[in-house]
């Protein structure tokens, strides 16, 4: 069974396109074209099914069109309309450096003391500098708590990744935890 931690939100599946199964998928990580990946797991009725690729062909940076194994008619396409797609984090972890979706959930810790500033629960790419958008924990408690902050994801702030145990190392100015 395929668990929903072991995996990561890569797109969803839109209308189907021709009479032969091909459905169109729209994405926000191409993933699946830098790794060797045979199958996507695609959730059906709220189960994580893996699904084969038989072919894709890219339409646009953000869209292809996707041929999968066993789906072969306009209406089986039609049946996995606006699925949700997913990855298994293991297999983006071959590709040359991890995604921003695959970073989703790793926790953030300070490089100076080692303790946990918070969970990543997203992204914001709207500007030209990219930024974490990290769930605080609380220091006593270890908990989550309150809003979440937004945390520069420069290059230079980024210590180490280390994809094992699903977190990253940062080194921020003093102060930024503060505002």
């Amino acid at each position: 069974m395929i668990r929903k931690e072991d995996v990561y939100k890569i797109g969803r599946l839109g209308k189907p396109h021709g009479v032969k199964g091909e459905i169109s998928f729209q994405f926000t990580d191409d993933v699946f074209d830098r790794t060797d990946a045979d199958y996507l797991i695609i959730e059906v009725e709220g189960i994580l099914v893996p699904f084969f690729i038989e072919e894709y062909r890219f339409r646009s940076d953000e869209s292809a069109l996707l041929k999968l194994e066993d789906i072969d008619t306009q209406d089986a396409a039609r049946e996995l309309t606006n699925s949700e797609v997913f990855f298994e984090r293991r297999l983006s972890d071959n590709a040359d450096e991890p995604s921003m979706a695959a970073i989703i959930g790793y926790r953030l810790i300070n490089d100076a003391d080692s303790r946990e500033i918070g969970v990543i629960t997203g992204f914001d790419d709207s500007t030209e500098n990219i930024l974490f958008e990290v769930m605080k924990t609380d220091m006593q408690g270890g908990s989550a708590s309150g809003s979440p902050v937004l945390i520069p994801a420069a290059d230079e702030f980024i210590k180490g990744i280390d994809n094992d145990k699903r977190e990253i190392r940062v080194a921020l100015p003093e102060g930024l935890l503060d505002l």
